[in-house]
């Protein structure tokens, strides 16, 4: 028998209106057949994130595993609810607006995480010079890195709101949101080609530690698959968020498709 949680509504907010990625934005969202620019998954899944910790606490942050699919999108100024449902040890998860599923997924707590080790993801830089997306940008077994970045307390309060987060746990403990290693591995695809509009589709992130303001994180990602399906351009990312070159916070999967079909046949 399954139990279903309270469910946590969230007023949606597109965070990344002026960003690099067009599909944000209204205007070239709509060319692509959307309603407007798309809330990121990332932040998506950060809002899928809240049940998870509001159920297991700290434990969720240094040893939780979330995964989840984006299906809809989520425009700006949407309310929806993210809905969490026991399924034995473990949570089933959607974020549902106007009566349709936008994401699903589910969260679990896993009992001794597997920690890869250091040497088997080589820290790389990011490219010196970033080029249009090509060929070579993601090629299969290829390694990329992330510019360095710290969230100090001023920047995660403002990350926070902006995913509308309501635990105080985040601020009152110095601890980094999940949300914001998921931001990391976008980070992955942006620091290392200038791509076109492009949309964040699946994520899988098993946390190993609970990142604090003070860390400085980069990701360590390797190209596991990129082929063609539908006409679209995929990549797939596995990685490992890393604190100050020494304690791994997260391994996660990535799914994005980083050449539309609308762009690909252009």
């Amino acid at each position: 028998m399954t139990k279903r949680l309270e469910p946590y509504r969230v007023q949606a907010y597109n965070t990344a209106k002026q960003s690099e990625n067009k599909m944000h934005d209204d205007t070239v969202a709509k060319k692509f057949g959307f309603t407007g620019g798309l809330v990121p998954g990332v932040d998506v899944l950060a809002y899928m994130i809240h049940p998870a910790v509001a159920h297991w606490g700290r434990d969720f942050l240094e040893r939780g595993l979330i995964e989840a699919r984006f299906v809809k999108p989520v425009y700006d100024g949407e309310t929806v609810d993210v809905t969490a449902e026991q399924a034995g040890e473990g949570l089933t998860l959607a974020v549902e607006g106007h009566g349709e599923v936008r994401a699903a997924g589910s969260a679990s707590l896993t009992a001794f995480p597997v920690v890869p080790a250091l040497e088997a993801f080589p820290d790389t830089p990011v490219v010196a010079k970033r080029l249009p997306v090509g060929p070579d940008s993601y090629r299969q077994d290829k390694w990329l890195g992330t510019a360095p970045r710290v969230w100090p307390q001023d920047g995660l309060a403002e990350y926070l709101d902006e995913v509308r987060e309501t635990d105080g746990m985040y601020l009152r403990e110095g601890l980094v949101h999940p949300g914001v290693l998921q931001r990391i591995m976008n980070k992955v695809l942006v620091d290392n080609a200038i791509l076109g509009p492009w949309i964040h589709v699946g994520s899988w992130m098993q946390l190993l530690a609970a990142a604090s303001v003070d860390d400085e994180l980069v990701a360590r990602a390797k190209v596991t698959g990129n082929y063609e399906k539908k006409g679209h351009r995929f990549v797939e990312l596995d990685a490992l968020v890393v604190a100050n070159g020494t304690t791994p916070v997260a391994h996660c999967r990535h799914i994005a498709i980083y050449q539309p079909r609308q762009v690909a046949a252009a």
